[in-house]
């Protein structure tokens, strides 16, 4: 079992900046994939960003690649999403979410373990 709490939310003006982090507990988190989603309102979840359990491999949605940073500390059993150029559209409720594979995923059902979410608000 993989337990996700999210940290970090809040409410910046656009071009500003937010690192998330990602707190996990549980025995397979060094081996799990980790991926980060979000939410806006009356739309599905999407995908943001994923990395895989070495640290080595990331990929990014092309809404934020080259704004966006996935990083892990392993020895913190702690994930982060550094946003920068935040624009009013990266909006959302983000969570976290960790598979019991080890890849780092681009879909949702590809995770097993989720955390709770926290808010970024941006404004224009």
């Amino acid at each position: 079992q993989v337990h996700l709490v999210e940290s970090g939310g809040g409410l910046v003006q656009a071009g500003d900046s937010l690192r998330l982090s990602c707190a996990a507990s549980g025995r397979s988190f060094s081996r799990n994939g980790m991926g980060w989603f979000r939410q806006a309102p009356g739309k599905e979840r999407e995908f943001v960003a994923a990395i895989n359990w070495s640290g080595h491999s990331t990929y990014y949605a092309d809404s934020v690649k080259g704004r966006f940073t996935v990083s892990r500390d392993r020895a913190q059993n702690t994930v982060y999403l550094q946003m920068n150029s935040l624009k009013p559209e990266d909006t959302a409720v983000y969570y976290c979410a960790a598979e019991e594979g080890s890849s780092g995923s681009s879909y949702a059902h590809s995770y097993d373990y989720w955390g709770q979410g926290t808010q970024v608000t941006v404004s224009s």
